[in-house]
């Protein structure tokens, strides 16, 4: 610890770019005024119950959600911090129904951003953890000077170049990959900056943690009933897993990632698409487990990242973690669909 602690997020993201000789700088750019949004932010936040921030605007969001003010809030600060840079040919956020087109008077770019400007806002007046969660893309319509459209939003998270989030908790840290290596930086409050605190994180083969909204167990598959009753039973294990929801899948996940688990938004009898967004939430997740050395499917051996978006507010099941925790998963609802077709 004694020689990272002054890395800063800058300089570490100005180092990463020196191994690849064909860099352009762009993406180092681009890190680079998320972690300047993720401040303002988390300055927000963190003053939420003082500041006429918190409670609903009154409008619903494209899911049918009531919109928090904090949500307009994060959702607002990244948009001023990163349509004016000259990198994004297109933008896309969970809170607009659409694409976010950059304004005519700015640079058109080669990258793609889209973004979940403030997860599990739904904790927001509770004071639990919240988080921004971002992934970026590389453009694949022609890079002709003209804007972005659908196509470049709707790729497959394997194109991804970059993906990271933002807790905002009892510190805010940012967490990031370029698709070698996850790494987490802690804000300094004492002069405002974000310093290297989780080198290289590696996520363990097998957590001792379960996260999974136990409310809706009766609408589960029956494999996936079975597989929590596996973890919970003493003798299969040298202890039962331990159960954490949060309900705020940036800081259940952020904590799995640190000590192993999995993390659970299935499919139900309610919904049979899950619930969870695919470009906004799911994709960038998986891209940092995978890169940390775990996995993300849908539970049905179908990997989370090769998944090709049809719309840009498409759900998708999800399961992800530890690798053997998610491969044991895998093999319930496998097990238990065996059994049903030769019954």
């Amino acid at each position: 610890m004694a020689k990272t602690r002054f890395m800063t997020l800058p300089r570490h993201i100005d180092e990463g770019e020196k191994l690849h000789p064909s860099a352009t700088g762009e993406l180092s750019a681009i890190l680079n005024q998320i972690g300047l949004a993720a401040k303002v932010i988390s300055l927000e936040v963190n003053k939420a119950g003082l500041a006429d921030i918190l409670g609903f605007t009154g409008d619903e969001n494209v899911h049918g959600e009531q919109v928090k003010k904090l949500d307009m809030f994060a959702h607002d600060a990244l948009i001023r911090a990163l349509d004016h840079t000259g990198h994004f040919c297109v933008m896309a956020s969970e809170e607009e129904e659409d694409i976010i087109h950059i304004p005519a008077k700015h640079k058109i770019g080669k990258y793609v951003i889209l973004f979940d400007p403030l997860d599990g806002s739904s904790n927001i007046d509770a004071n639990v953890s919240i988080g921004t969660i971002f992934s970026i893309f590389k453009r694949i319509t022609p890079d002709n000077g003209n804007p972005g459209t659908m196509e470049d939003c709707l790729q497959p998270g394997i194109n991804q170049v970059a993906a990271g989030y933002i807790v905002y908790g009892s510190s805010t840290i940012f967490v990031y990959t370029a698709g070698h290596g996850v790494h987490g930086f802690t804000l300094d409050p004492a002069f405002g900056e974000f310093l290297l605190s989780h080198e290289d994180i590696k996520m363990k083969s097998r957590g001792g943690i379960y996260s999974i909204n136990e409310g809706n167990y009766k609408y589960w598959h029956p494999g996936l009933k079975k597989y929590i009753k596996h973890l919970q039973a003493w003798d299969n294990h040298e202890k039962p897993y331990k159960s954490r929801y949060i309900g705020s899948m940036v800081a259940d996940i952020h904590r799995n990632l640190l000590y192993g688990g999995i993390f659970m938004y299935p499919a139900d009898k309610r919904n049979p698409n899950g619930k969870l967004r695919l470009v906004y939430e799911c994709n960038p997740m998986a891209f940092i487990v995978e890169a940390a050395g775990g996995k993300a499917t849908d539970g049905k051996k179908k990997r989370i990242l090769e998944y090709k978006p049809t719309e840009l507010h498409q759900r998708v099941p999800i399961y992800i973690g530890s690798k053997d925790d998610i491969d044991l998963l895998e093999k319930f609802i496998e097990e238990e669909e065996i059994a049903v077709t030769e019954s």
